[in-house]
């Protein structure tokens, strides 16, 4: 069984062993120990704050077994993004051309440097190592971040996004860096990414990349092709946001031309169609009935512990009957709450 909670001082360690096996094109994994230290203590205070209203808070969890505590997973929240700055994006747009001594009149598609995502909330940082990616321990760690965010609804904007990597070519190469990014920074994708440490709220964004619309019909056909097209390796996590409700818009990353994907909160299936409901022990080793997997989390902001269970169908009103292992795993007792969500 693994259980998903709050990062702590002690995973330090972990997740820096963790970090240097996260593929290249994760850039919203830390990838230096100092790094990850300061993304642990600002996730510890984050947690520790009394929050009326969503502001620059960092929510770090990670995915641990339940046995050996190993850590195996992280995924994270911005509570706004680019906080402490702007979040940066292409947004397509659709710019009009007319000639009236020609009579012609048609469209081009152009990216335009925009900062509209700035006040929505982030998922980042999602990565599970040795594991299925489309397996439930996966799902529990994509789930269990936006069953917090139903918990405690005033940490959080009533919109969400999460950008995935975009395409690579075999050299591990972002063809979009290099038709357009590379000839502003005039440097590499990968040096590129570790000279603003992933983020896309860097003053030297602003100071390098183009201020005005980019006319894509002038960029390369490989770059083209490649933006809003998600990187192999993630499409697992494209599988499981597009059934939790998130949907491609009209934004994509300024770096790799990877998808961003948005959805409002009354649209997430781990927000909208939680439930509450209230422990009870079982004890028995098996149901007769038909069962359902569901991401099942404690039900206050303090000690939030999520896992896995197969369980009956339940119902408004119903109690959940949990194994003294799982109880143990919550951090809860026989009659008190917790929040289920089918997978």
């Amino acid at each position: 069984m693994y259980v998903v909670r709050p990062v702590e001082v002690a995973d330090i360690a972990a997740l820096t062993q963790l970090a240097g096996v996260s593929m290249p094109g994760v850039h919203t994994v830390p990838k230096t120990r100092e790094r990850i230290e300061r993304s642990v203590e600002r996730s510890i205070a984050s947690f520790a704050a009394q929050v009326t209203m969503p502001n620059e808070e960092f929510y770090l969890f990670v995915l641990a077994s339940t046995k050996s505590d190993e850590i195996v997973g992280t995924a994270a929240i911005y509570a706004t993004a680019g906080s402490n700055g702007t979040y940066f994006a292409f947004r397509n747009d659709v710019v009009p051309q007319v000639s009236r001594e020609l009579n012609i009149s048609h469209s081009v598609h152009a990216l335009s440097l925009c900062s509209e995502l700035t006040a929505y909330s982030q998922l980042s940082s999602f990565y599970v190592r040795d594991l299925p990616p489309a397996g439930a321990e996966a799902a529990l760690l994509s789930r269990a971040r936006l069953l917090f965010a139903a918990i405690a609804p005033q940490r959080f904007s009533d919109r969400f996004f999460v950008a995935l990597a975009g395409v690579l070519d075999q050299r591990g190469e972002s063809p979009f860096w290099n038709a357009l990014g590379r000839k502003f920074f005039q440097m590499d994708f990968l040096d590129a990414e570790r000279a603003i440490e992933g983020a896309r709220n860097r003053t030297m964004i602003v100071e390098l990349m183009p201020h005005y619309p980019v006319y894509v019909p002038l960029l390369p056909g490989e770059a083209q092709a490649a933006m809003g097209q998600v990187h192999p390796a993630g499409e697992p996590i494209f599988r499981l946001l597009s059934d939790e409700g998130f949907e491609p818009d009209e934004y994509i990353d300024i770096f790799d031309g990877g998808p961003i994907l948005l959805a409002h909160k009354h649209a997430l299936n781990s927000i909208a169609n939680s439930t509450l409901h209230r422990v009870e022990l079982h004890a028995a080793a098996r149901f007769d009935v038909p069962l359902h997997q569901y991401v099942i989390s404690s039900a206050g902001e303090r000690n939030f512990r999520a896992i896995t269970c197969a369980l009956p169908e339940l119902e408004d009103g119903d109690s959940v009957p949990l194994s003294f292992d799982a109880i143990s795993s919550l951090g809860v007792a026989a009659g008190e709450q917790v929040i289920c969500v089918k997978i």
